[in-house]
């Protein structure tokens, strides 16, 4: 297996959402697939994925995640890289604007190598923030006589949801609650598909934040699902959980979802 590292970098938000507004990557109207205005506000992880893009090459830093203390202006972004720290450092000096110095401080990057083999069997803890989201191959009725369109990208519990209750109005969460199927147990369940053949799902995996999110893309702005989950994950192909580490999980991995950042594992 390839090396794989992990890279920590400082963030000045406010210098990043400046650029972000002179740019014309935040604070803009967007129109929705329907052709109404919505505002997507400041999406830090499109302002992210062109700063990284631009500065150290497309993939060179992915999948990413900003972790960012409360009430503070200053974050962390932490990626995986196949590149050590000495050639990110050159490659941010090389090919990096001016004004990227004041936003991330690329002679602050450190890095890690992570270990070059894993076994098959080990226990880890894992932290993850997802978009929770799928296709639908098919087109889906909702209560209030509307469908979403084949294709469309739908929240995975809401389309479970739909699919269990179709003419339920506006209490479907709680239905979803009573047969066991609450939002926890439907992401869970998403992230566990898509570890399939690399690592499996130790019981007691925690919902530990969600909100909604309106992203900020090129022609539009997708409303949708903001997950955390905190758990433990057992190996069981070490070539496929490397290549998963490397290549992040779910959809929207460009935007700062999907990094599966290891941790001792929890006591369950």
């Amino acid at each position: 297996m390839s090396t794989l590292h992990l890279v920590r970098m400082p963030v000045s938000l406010p210098a990043l959402a400046r650029w972000a507004a002179a740019r014309n990557y935040g604070w803009t109207t967007r129109r929705d697939r329907t052709g109404r205005d919505q505002d997507a506000d400041f999406d830090e992880g499109r302002a992210l994925h062109h700063l990284l893009v631009e500065s150290f090459g497309a993939g060179v830093l992915l999948p990413f995640r900003l972790l960012v203390a409360p009430r503070s202006t200053q974050g962390h972004l932490y990626a995986y890289s196949g590149s050590n720290q000495a050639t990110l450092r050159d490659a941010a000096q090389t090919y990096a604007l001016p004004e990227v110095a004041s936003i991330c401080d690329w002679t602050k990057l450190d890095a890690k190598p992570l270990p070059e083999t894993w076994r098959a069997g080990r226990r880890i803890g894992f932290d993850v923030r997802i978009k929770p989201v799928s296709r639908i191959a098919s087109p889906l009725s909702n209560s209030t006589g509307t469908a979403f369109a084949k294709g469309a990208e739908l929240d995975a519990f809401l389309i479970e949801a739909l699919r269990r209750f179709p003419q339920t109005r506006g209490e479907r969460e709680q239905q979803m609650y009573l047969v066991g199927r609450s939002r926890h147990a439907v992401y869970a369940d998403w992230l566990a598909e898509r570890l399939k053949d690399a690592a499996t799902l130790e019981h007691g995996v925690r919902l530990a934040h969600f909100q909604r999110h309106r992203a900020a893309r090129k022609d539009y702005a997708p409303e949708g699902p903001d997950a955390t989950l905190q758990g433990n994950l057992v190996i069981v192909d070490p070539t496929r959980f490397q290549e998963l580490l490397a290549k992040g999980v779910g959809r929207h991995k460009a935007y700062g979802f999907g990094m599966l950042l290891l941790r001792p594992p929890r006591s369950i």
